[in-house]
């Protein structure tokens, strides 16, 4: 009888492993804020503190959900809650260095067409191993994904 029992809980254990590495193989998920100037609180709801207000396209990873709202991180680490409606799914990266250079093509030996300062939104076009291809309103080209956040 105790080995049958030493067998369920090897058993359990190796469900819970595999659970634990499943969960911790999902991609996190981000979205970015559809308007200028929304704000982000230390708790659902629209009476909890205003932390920051929050740029257009600004990127968030998502951590959680409580009803309508967010649980989200930015770049920086800071935490706070956010509206559903007031995100999407249109993927922004954030430069996250003082300055980095932008290519005409994902590699650093191509054609540098401009220049990334910290805190620059980008949207992301596409991806290519380490080089994400991004849009701004009068520039195109690609950025290696060191230098932005997610």
């Amino acid at each position: 009888m105790v080995r049958s029992q030493g067998r369920g809980i090897l058993f359990l254990f190796g469900m819970l492993a595999t659970v634990f590495t499943l969960t911790s193989a999902v991609a996190a998920e981000y979205v970015s804020v559809v308007k200028d100037g929304v704000n982000l609180r230390s708790a659902p709801g629209t009476n909890a503190e205003i932390l920051f207000q929050l740029p257009l396209n600004y990127p968030l990873e998502v951590l959680g959900k409580e009803g309508q709202w967010f649980k989200v991180s930015d770049y920086e680490g800071d935490k706070g809650y956010i509206q559903e409606t007031l995100v999407g799914k249109t993927p922004h990266v954030i430069v996250k260095v003082k300055e980095c250079k932008i290519y005409s093509g994902p590699g650093t030996k191509e054609k540098v067409v401009g220049n990334g300062v910290k805190d620059v939104i980008l949207q992301k076009v596409e991806q290519k191993g380490d080089w994400i291809k991004v849009t701004h309103p009068s520039l195109t080209g690609w950025v290696n994904k060191s230098a932005v956040w997610p």
